[in-house]
C-alpha cells in the first residue's frame, strides 16, 4: 500500500500554531473595529442551495468557480462562494420580525474553485459588513469609514492604501449615452472589470470588437479620468453628485486617501449604486485588498419588500499579504503564559497543585510531563514561545515561593502563588 501524501488539497491552507496566531490576530482586530461601530455578529451554514447563486451571483462565479454537488436527496448544493446572498436570504425570511436599520457582520469560511495565486486561494475566510435599511449615502459613508478604520486598526498609515470609489448608476448613464444594448453593457462591464489585468492594447482591441472602434475609442477616453466622465455626463448628474458628496463626507472625517475611479466595477452583478475598493499602494503588493458597494435590489428574488443595503467583504488572505509587505505582522507568542518544570518526579504533586491554582485564576499553564532533564524542559518552553517558566524543586515545595523567569529578558522574580496571579492580572 502506497503512503498517503502529506500535501493539503490544492488552494487551501493548513494552519500551524503560528499561522493560526496571525489569523486570530486579524480576526480580533476586525471584530473590535466593526463592533465599535455597533455591528453584531451572525453566521450560517457553509451549504446553500445552488439556486441562490444562480439567481444573483456573477455568471463567471456560478459556472466556473463554485463547488456544487448533488446531495443524497437529489438537491443541488453549493459550498458558499460569498456571504451576501445568504444574509439576504436570512433577512428576507424574518424581515417582519427584524428592527431596521440592521448592522450585521460575519467572518465565514468561503470556497471558490479558481487558480491559486498570491492573494487568492480556493478557500478563505472573509469579514462581511452589511448595513440594511438606510437609503441615504450616510450608510455608504459609514461602511467605507469602517473599511478605512479596519486597516488603521491593523496598524496601516494613510499612505499605505487608497480608497477607490465609483457608482454603478454612473456607468449605466454612460452606457445610456452610447445606446448600448443589454448584451453590450454586460460584455463591456466585464471587460472594464479586467482593465487593470490586461494590456492597454488588448483592452482597446476587445472594446472595439464589442461596440465598434469609434465608440470604443470615445468610451475609453471618457473612462480615462473622473474629470472626463463628469464632463460627459454633467456635474449635476445624481450619481456623480452622490459619489462626490460621499467623498466630501469622508474628507470631513479626515479620510482623504479617496479617489473617484470611473473604471471601478466590482465583479458581482447585484450592485446597484456606489461601489468601492481599497488598494494597496506598496509596489510589492499592488492590488485590490477588498471592497463592496450598494445592493438595494438583492431581496427581490425572495419576494420580500425592497430594503436598501450596503456592505463589503474583506478576505483574510489579502489582509495577511498587506500586513506582511508593510511589516505589520504581529510577533508570535504562545497562548500558554507559564510552563511549570520539575527537577524530579517527587515535585509533581506540588507542580499539579500550583498549576490548578494558576488556572483557576485564568492563567494559561502547561505542566511538563516528559520527565526530561531540566535544561530540556526549559528549552521546550523556549521553542514553544512560552514567555515564562517556573522550576519547582525541594525548596519551592517547602517554602511555596517560586522563581518566575522571563525567557525573553532572563529576569527572575521570587513570588508566592498569589503574587504570581497578581502579576499576571495586572498585566492582562
Amino acid at each position: 500500500m502506497s503512503k498517503l501524501s502529506t500535501e493539503s488539497y490544492k488552494g487551501v491552507r493548513d494552519f500551524y500554531p503560528k499561522d493560526k496566531f496571525i489569523q486570530n490576530h486579524i480576526f480580533k482586530k476586525l471584530r473590535e473595529t466593526v463592533e465599535r461601530f455597533g455591528y453584531v455578529e451572525y453566521d450560517a451554514s457553509i451549504l446553500e442551495s445552488a439556486e441562490l447563486y444562480k439567481a444573483k451571483t456573477g455568471e463567471e462565479i456560478v459556472n466556473e468557480q463554485t463547488y456544487t454537488f448533488t446531495d443524497r436527496g437529489g438537491r443541488e448544493v453549493t459550498l458558499r462562494p460569498e456571504m451576501t446572498p445568504t444574509i439576504a436570504r436570512m433577512i428576507a425570511a424574518q424581515e417582519r420580525e427584524l428592527a431596521f436599520p440592521l448592522r450585521w457582520y460575519s467572518i465565514p469560511n468561503l470556497f471558490r474553485y479558481e487558480k491559486p495565486q498570491r492573494g487568492r486561494l480556493r478557500e478563505h475566510w472573509q469579514l462581511n459588513v452589511d448595513l440594511f435599511g438606510v437609503e441615504s449615502n450616510e450608510a455608504d459613508t459609514e461602511v467605507i469609514t469602517i473599511a478605512y478604520s479596519i486597516l488603521k486598526h491593523l496598524g496601516a498609515s494613510d499612505d499605505a492604501f487608497i480608497i477607490r470609489i465609483n457608482n454603478r448608476k454612473t456607468i449605466n448613464a454612460l452606457y445610456d449615452s452610447f445606446n448600448l444594448s443589454e448584451d453590450e453593457r454586460y460584455k463591456v462591464s466585464k471587460l472594464i472589470d479586467k482593465k487593470n489585468k490586461i494590456s492597454k492594447e488588448a483592452f482597446s482591441r476587445t472594446l472595439s470588437d464589442i461596440i465598434t472602434t469609434e465608440k470604443g475609442s470615445l468610451l475609453e477616453q471618457i473612462l480615462s479620468s473622473s474629470e472626463h466622465l463628469i464632463t460627459h455626463l454633467g456635474a449635476e448628474h445624481p450619481a456623480i453628485k452622490d459619489t462626490r458628496e460621499i467623498i466630501k463626507k469622508l474628507s470631513e472625517q479626515n479620510i482623504t486617501n479617496v479617489v473617484f475611479d470611473p473604471t471601478l466595477m466590482r465583479g458581482f452583478d447585484y450592485y446597484t449604486g456606489v461601489v468601492f475598493e481599497l488598494f494597496d499602494t506598496n509596489p510589492e503588493n499592488s492590488r485590490s485588498l477588498f471592497g463592496g458597494g450598494r445592493y438595494d435590489d438583492l431581496l427581490d428574488i425572495f419576494g420580500a419588500r425592497k430594503i436598501p443595503a450596503v456592505g463589503f467583504g474583506m478576505g483574510d488572505v489579502t489582509a495577511k499579504d498587506f500586513l506582511e509587505v508593510h511589516d505589520l505582522l504581529p510577533q508570535y507568542t504562545s497562548s500558554t503564559q507559564v510552563h511549570i518544570c520539575t527537577l524530579t518526579t517527587l515535585q509533581k504533586p506540588a507542580a499539579h497543585a500550583l498549576a490548578r491554582t494558576l488556572r483557576n485564576a485564568n492563567i494559561n499553564v502547561s505542566l511538563d510531563i516528559s520527565n526530561k532533564k531540566i535544561g530540556d524542559q526549559i528549552r521546550y518552553a523556549t521553542r514553544q514561545h512560552i514567555p515564562y517558566v517556573i522550576v519547582i524543586g525541594e525548596d519551592e515545595v517547602k517554602t511555596e515561593i517560586y522563581s518566575l523567569k522571563n525567557l525573553d529578558t532572563g529576569e527572575e522574580k521570587k513570588l508566592t502563588a498569589s503574587e504570581i496571579i497578581s502579576l499576571f492580572t495586572t498585566h492582562a
